[in-house]
């Protein structure tokens, strides 16, 4: 079994006038690092949101400061502005609405994240966005109904995260992380509708 020697007087002589080593005990990035590492999560109120512009797209414009299920609130966001928006944009320009909120989200969500001191937090709901309007351009045209059950379905892979969605979550950390497991919901959501719309 390994034990710490002890030194003898030649030993002693060597590093007499060396500068003792302080650094785990007074240097001041692991002094700073203890302190970032004692604080606690930030909050996301009204006034982190209206801090930065980037918190105000990661928090959906105000969805995910919903007490109660703010990815839920960020997914019927995301329908109400596919419905706006519809009306003035073309599928194209969908497309590079999507894919341009998709890869700014990755830098946009991870400050975000990063300030509130949280991996993943649930107030950030850019994510849910992103993805459902890439449903809603995938199945349209669709009635109300249809809509309806394709929120239920994107909702429910969101929130249960069956594999391999939860692989995706647990395997990619950042600003990627949070938008990438979304967008697998996403796909799976495509597929229960294009499988059942093939049944009957």
């Amino acid at each position: 079994m390994p034990t710490d020697p002890t030194p003898s007087p030649a030993d002693d002589l060597a590093t007499a006038g060396q500068p003792a080593d302080t650094t785990g005990a007074s240097s001041p990035n692991s002094a700073g690092s203890s302190a970032i590492a004692a604080k606690g999560p930030h909050r996301a109120d009204l006034s982190f949101m209206f801090a930065h512009p980037w918190h105000l797209v990661s928090l959906g414009f105000g969805a995910g400061l919903s007490r109660l299920a703010p990815g839920t609130a960020g997914t019927l966001f995301a329908w109400a502005s596919y419905e706006v928006l519809n009306r003035y944009i073309s599928v194209l320009d969908w497309g590079i609405l999507i894919i341009g909120g998709f890869l700014a989200g990755i830098g946009i969500t991870a400050f975000t994240a990063k300030r509130l001191r949280v991996e993943d937090p649930s107030c950030i709901v850019w994510d849910e966005i992103v993805a459902f309007w890439l449903v809603l351009l995938m199945i349209t045209p669709i009635d109300f109904v249809g809509k309806l059950w394709a929120f239920a379905i994107f909702r429910f892979f969101d929130m249960v995260k069956p594999p391999p969605i939860r692989y995706f979550e647990r395997r990619f950390k950042g600003g990627f992380g949070i938008m990438v497991d979304d967008l697998v919901a996403a796909f799976f959501t495509l597929l229960v509708i294009a499988l059942w719309r093939m049944s009957v």
